[in-house]
């Protein structure tokens, strides 16, 4: 799955995460909108995570 699939899911994607990362409010999963390098912002101040360790998150959202 790219990025412009997980941005047309989105919604679909969202509501697992926030299950997933309960840190991660509805605001920040709007303003995420299925963007990586926001994902990772957002990771890193939320749980502070590494940019690599984000990304591997992220990438785990495509499969």
């Amino acid at each position: 799955m790219n990025n412009d699939i997980i941005k047309g899911k989105w919604k679909q994607v969202s509501g697992s995460l926030k299950a997933s990362w309960g840190k991660l409010s509805d605001d920040d999963l709007q303003e995420i909108d299925g963007n990586l390098e926001k994902f990772q912002g957002k990771m890193q101040e939320k749980y502070g995570m590494a940019k690599d360790e984000a990304k591997k998150e992220f990438e785990k959202l495509q499969s």
